[in-house]
């Protein structure tokens, strides 16, 4: 599930990125804009670019906490990672002691 969930926000976060790059720049910064010769006014893909890309952040940030949450849950189970090395270090053999 988690594998799945990371996929599904790789690719939220790919097409987050196209669609803000797509935006208008109102700024002279780094957008490549919509030119006017189109078949849709500029105003009106910049509003669908908007909500899309609104549409597609919350999502993002959804799939984003649920992975968090899901892998708290796996993290619960385990142990910590100095309890983990103490384990690993007492499977070793030991180097004896001079006197």
């Amino acid at each position: 599930m988690e594998s799945l969930l990371t996929t599904i926000n790789v690719l939220l976060a790919i097409i987050l990125v196209i669609s803000v790059l797509l935006q208008k720049s109102e700024g002279g910064a780094l957008g490549l804009g919509v030119s006017q010769d189109n078949f849709t006014s500029t105003r009106a893909m910049g509003s669908f670019l908007t909500k899309f890309t609104s549409i597609i952040a919350t999502l993002f940030i959804i799939c984003s906490i649920a992975i968090v949450a899901i892998s708290r849950d796996e993290l619960r189970e385990t142990q910590s990672v100095l309890e983990k090395q103490e384990e690993e270090n007492s499977n070793l053999p030991q180097i004896p002691q001079s006197k």
